[in-house]
């Protein structure tokens, strides 16, 4: 009996070990940041350089969100069509700073939950919202999927759309 009671110990150890989501320690997102002056700074950026703005809405609360920003900075292919297309922001969701009225200004992108994308072109117009969840992979994002929705949305590839 004592070894069917060890072993069911075991067992259920084992299951919550395997349970638990990695998260990274890293903080990226800063909630005293000024995310209505960041934003303003990046739409002037974007409009000197011809680019659209990609905003990334989350916190360090959000696992989802440090595995994501993880993923992009780790990946030299997804990095560079980022830089080559767009000026990146992050602001920050959290309980410390909601940013609500920079968020309101965005169409309310925290509805889809974290992490969100934003893409505002030049004319600080936003042009899209992106789920992240149709990005995921099983338990991380997918290379493929970030590249065609990052190229999707690039200024180019938007040329065609109306003001």
């Amino acid at each position: 009996m004592k070894k069917v009671i060890v072993l069911i110990f075991m067992f259920l150890g084992a299951l919550v070990a395997n349970a638990q989501i990695e998260v990274p320690a890293a903080k990226i997102y800063n909630p005293e940041a000024d995310a209505k002056a960041d934003l303003d700074k990046a739409v002037g950026q974007a409009l000197k350089e011809s680019k659209n703005v990609l905003i990334q809405v989350g916190g360090n609360w959000c696992p989802w969100c440090l595995r994501l920003h993880k993923f992009i900075d780790a990946d030299a292919d997804i990095k560079k069509v980022i830089q080559d297309n767009y000026v990146f922001l992050l602001v920050n969701y959290s309980k410390e700073n909601k940013n609500e009225a920079v968020l309101e200004s965005l169409g309310f992108p925290q509805r889809f939950g974290f992490p969100v994308f934003v893409v505002l072109n030049s004319a600080r117009k936003v042009i899209h919202i992106q789920d992240s969840g149709y990005l995921e992979s099983e338990k991380t994002y997918s290379k493929e999927k970030l590249i065609r929705f990052f190229k999707l949305w690039t200024p180019a590839a938007c040329s065609g759309i109306k003001e």
